[in-house]
């Protein structure tokens, strides 16, 4: 299966995502490691662009095909690249579970914002001005939304994973 986190920078994704990954023993792809690796590379004359999600999106059609769990942490903002994601599930025949990820305090997704240490090396973590200005269109597919607001780490795992039905 394949299970994809979406939201802004700042809600929870990774936080989610990463636990998740552990718990399932699946092959974990975060965006923001793949495109800093191609940063990194200096392969590109400009912008990463959807590289990132090309890349990823290659990756757990892959590893799908041979029966694994994925879970892919990333922003996911616009219809191409959600549509990638159930392209990638569809080449392997899997089932694709889409969580957006949430935090309705709007002072809370600030300051969690705001207090974000980047973990990837090289990778600079948006202001609260980019994560406001970040086109993020709104959803059309099935998914289910967690609020990080309202429900603890643990309260929203055990939500995800009724979800897909673990």
């Amino acid at each position: 299966m394949l299970i994809v986190f979406s939201g802004l920078p700042g809600v929870g994704k990774t936080t989610l995502s990463r636990a998740l990954a552990s718990r399932c023993s699946a092959v974990y792809l975060r965006i923001d490691a793949i495109e800093q690796a191609i940063r990194n590379a200096d392969v590109l004359a400009a912008d990463v662009g959807p590289a990132g999600y090309a890349v990823a999106q290659a990756l757990a059609e892959n590893n799908l095909s041979i029966g694994r769990i994925v879970v892919a942490d990333c922003v996911n903002p616009v219809a191409a690249s959600r549509a990638g994601w159930l392209a990638a599930a569809d080449m392997s025949q899997s089932p694709i579970y889409n969580i957006e990820v949430v935090c309705s305090d709007i002072a809370e997704h600030r300051r969690r914002v705001e207090a974000r240490v980047a973990d990837i090396p090289g990778h600079v973590v948006p202001s609260w001005g980019a994560v406001q200005r970040q086109d993020y269109a709104p959803w059309a597919e099935e998914r289910l939304v967690v609020d990080t607001a309202t429900l603890t780490p643990d309260e929203a795992l055990a939500r995800i994973e009724r979800y897909i039905g673990r």
